[in-house]
Parts: structure tokens; sequence; C-alpha cells
């Protein structure tokens, strides 16, 4: 017996599938600011080796969001950019930011209530940062 999905869910699987990959969100996101070549994903953020890097470029391409450029050189470069389909993305790094900025400001108001009501207490744990 097969389970039915309904479109709305597999539509989710098919954004999480793109976004839970190692660096694809961080490479759209760098992205939005517009093209960029292969050397110039480093120098916006720290990020995968070359290798990963070379292999999300690729799968990102595949999938129609990012349109990789060729310009016959000498020297040959090679630039990338987000297609219609990736520049869409854009809505949903809005989305993550607002979202990541309300968790920031709860795990901050969480760690003042704990550290207030940890004073005085000479021995207590504390917790690192990751």
């Amino acid at each position: 017996m097969t389970k039915a999905v309904d479109s709305r869910c597999r539509a989710f699987q098919l954004a999480i599938d793109v976004l839970g990959r190692p660096w694809n969100a961080l490479i759209l996101n760098v992205l939005l600011a517009g093209p960029l070549r292969f050397s110039e994903f480093g120098e916006r953020a720290e990020g995968p080796g070359d290798k990963v890097l070379s292999a999300r470029l690729k799968d990102l391409e595949e999938r129609g969001l990012i349109l990789r450029h060729v310009a016959h050189g000498p020297p040959v470069r090679v630039t990338y950019e987000l297609s219609d389909k990736g520049r869409a993305f854009g809505q949903v790094a809005e989305a993550i930011e607002r979202w990541g900025e309300k968790l920031a400001l709860d795990e901050k108001a969480s760690h003042r209530s704990k550290t207030l009501r940890g004073q005085g207490a000479k021995d207590a744990p504390v917790r690192g940062r990751l």
C-alpha cells in the first residue's frame, strides 16, 4: 500500500532536499548579490573546499537554480548566477533571516534569564557555544 502525498508536502520536501544539502543555502544566498566567479566564493563567505563547491555548483545547475557562463579567453572565465528559479530563493532567505533574528532574540533572553537565576550560585555549570 502506497501513501498518497499531497502537492504541498511534495513541494516542501523538494525545497528541503535542496536546502538540506550542505552548502547549498549558503551558495544561493551569496549569489543573491550577483554573479560570481568560482574563486570569488571564498572571498564572500567561508564555505566548502573547491572540490565540494564544484559539486554543489554542478548540483544547483542541474536543478536549474543557477546558470553557468563560460567566457572563452584567454583566460577562460566561468561565472555563476542565479536563474529565475534560483532568485526566488531570495524570499526564502528573507524569511529564514527573520526567523533567525527571532531565534537569536529568544536565545539571548533565555540566556539572560538563566544568568539572572544563576547569580549567587558558585559552581553553576557553564554551557559553551557552538
